[in-house]
């Protein structure tokens, strides 16, 4: 193969994974050989070492996966082109280094357990992007059937890195059926073994998927979520809190009824600026006690933006910020807030906060860039995050638990607000940013996902974009149109007992970093060793 060739497979790599991503191409049944023309290309290099250096394996990984994020993130661009542009670029180059990696040790092992370190080294990537400060989890390979939920009914075992571990295996089993066709007599076995790889594990989706409608629920809990569709660009952090409130609260009104348990607002409805050492006395909360005293039976989950000033001998933290003319120290806040007729209010910081937006990544070594932030109204600059996560409760009434905006695309941070309780799981976010464009409907998608590994019904509440609800088996109901000022009501259910990956978690990530590390340093240690000899 030319050069040429070889960049055009690649570049057919990355074609075939966007046409299968959600609200791309949608076709996913393509994501089953997008990887075959890259491992095409890597077999041609690593069989010829004389011809290619190692870095046009780089390259050629690069095209690949340049084409993929650009396909299916470019709608980033919307909120910040120089964001957009440092996510695509950087993820790609990340991607393509770890493709490079498994290039280098399969030439090292001369070509054994190659399998392994491809699955290995790539499942391990995917796990750091959902751990570190450059976290950008949006391309894991399992998100990629969120639009085909019925296939993927296991991932309350797996979660997400079990689709990517089924679309690698059948990727990689696929390539060397190929590569080996000659053989007739083995290759109808293994078409046979290949196709049933495939399709097996969607016939138990489909079983499970059946199954789980099949149970009989009791008492439901009445749910109203609310879209007030405000412009994030030019109205919300701009016009009058007060307004926006009591237009979000007449939306309400229209779905309430007396049997209502819960009320969902999205992400920083409240636009006053609230400070929790004397929340209480905010207009905010004054209004929302006064709609609450008139709706006793009903319980509020609602986002702000929020601010806690540090008292003497408190220590600050890495975020924590000054005012320039006093010695006064405070932290800033994505927050979630959970009130009832009793008068309490919870409180829930955001955990997961986008990186460049909400947080400067490594604050410790790079706190000085802060100011350089994206702003974008009232969350920019770096936010402080919690450690636990935490789920809001009420007398008589199901446990909730708030997701912000981006926490929803973490499997196994939603996992841990179901360990600690959660029967009833609440999206709010604020998809208005990316305007009309996939961005806001990938990330619903998302959510499909997280019902399914908990086996809990979700109320999503977004400030514009998709609003709706999504059941124990990922089926969403009653989702509004985009740029729409409205309020749906469904009754919601209690959580079925914790799924096995809600208990154990990325437990296929975390398995997979500890093979790529051993598989990293036993091809180290075969190098030095024929060097020895």
């Amino acid at each position: 193969m030319n050069n040429r060739t070889l960049y055009l497979l690649s570049f057919l790599t990355g074609l075939l994974l966007s046409l299968s991503w959600p609200h791309i191409g949608s076709l996913a049944p393509l994501v089953f050989i997008a990887w075959i023309p890259l491992l095409m290309v890597e077999e041609t290099i690593f069989n010829n070492q004389d011809l290619y250096r190692p870095l046009h394996m780089l390259g050629c990984a690069f095209t690949a996966f340049f084409t993929w994020n650009l396909c299916c993130t470019w709608w980033v661009w919307n909120a910040s082109a120089g964001g957009a542009a440092m996510a695509i670029i950087s993820n790609s180059l990340l991607m393509a280094t770890v493709f490079q990696l498994y290039h280098l040790a399969r030439r090292r092992l001369k070509g054994k357990f190659s399998v392994l370190i491809l699955i290995s080294f790539w499942l391990s990537f995917e796990l750091l992007h959902f751990h570190w400060d450059l976290t950008w989890s949006w391309l894991t390979l399992g998100n990629v059937f969120a639009l085909n939920t019925t296939w993927i009914q296991w991932y309350e075992y797996t979660g997400v890195f079990g689709g990517s571990l089924w679309i690698l295996l059948v990727n990689y089993l696929a390539f060397r059926l190929l590569s080996r066709r000659q053989e007739l007599k083995r290759f109808w076995l293994k078409s046979v073994l290949l196709i049933s790889l495939i399709v097996l594990p969607i016939i138990y989706s489909f079983y499970i998927y059946l199954w789980i409608h099949m149970i009989n629920h009791h008492s439901g809990y009445e749910t109203v979520v609310v879209q007030p569709n405000i412009d994030p660009y030019n109205e919300k952090f701009n016009g009058s809190f007060a307004k926006q409130l009591e237009k979000m609260l007449k939306l309400a009104e229209t779905k309430i009824t007396d049997n209502t348990d819960f009320v969902v607002f999205p992400e920083t409805a409240l636009t006053e600026s609230v400070w929790e050492n004397t929340i209480e006395r905010t207009y905010s909360m004054a209004t929302l006690d006064l709609f609450l005293k008139n709706h006793p039976r009903l319980k509020i989950m609602i986002g702000a933006s929020t601010a806690y000033q540090l008292s003497e001998g408190e220590t600050p933290l890495p975020t924590t910020k000054k005012f320039k003319d006093a010695e006064i120290y405070y932290n800033d806040y994505n927050t979630a807030l959970y009130l009832d007729s009793t008068g309490q209010i919870g409180i829930y910081h955001k955990s997961k906060l986008v990186p460049g937006v909400e947080k400067m990544p490594f604050p410790m070594i790079l706190k000085p860039l802060e100011k350089l932030a994206i702003d974008m109204g009232g969350t920019s600059g770096s936010l402080t995050e919690q450690d636990e996560r935490t789920v809001f409760s009420s007398p008589g009434a199901p446990k909730i638990a708030p997701l912000i905006c981006y926490e929803s695309v973490f499997g196994e941070f939603t996992g841990k607000y179901v360990k600690n309780g959660a029967e009833i799981l609440c999206i709010i976010t604020n998809d208005g940013w990316w305007g009309d464009t996939p961005g806001y409907k990938q990330h619903l998608a998302y959510g499909r996902l997280r019902a399914i590994e908990t086996r809990c019904y979700i109320a999503r509440s977004a400030n514009t974009g998709i609003s709706c609800f999504i059941d124990q088996s990922g089926d969403v109901s009653q989702a509004t149109k985009w740029w729409e000022a409205t309020a749906i009501r469904e009754e919601l259910y209690r959580g079925l007992d914790p799924t096995f990956y809600t208990k154990y978690g990325d437990y296929l990530g975390w398995a997979s970093a500890w093979l790529a590390g051993f598989l990293f340093l036993y091809s180290y240690a075969i190098r030095f060793l024929r060097r020895k000899t």
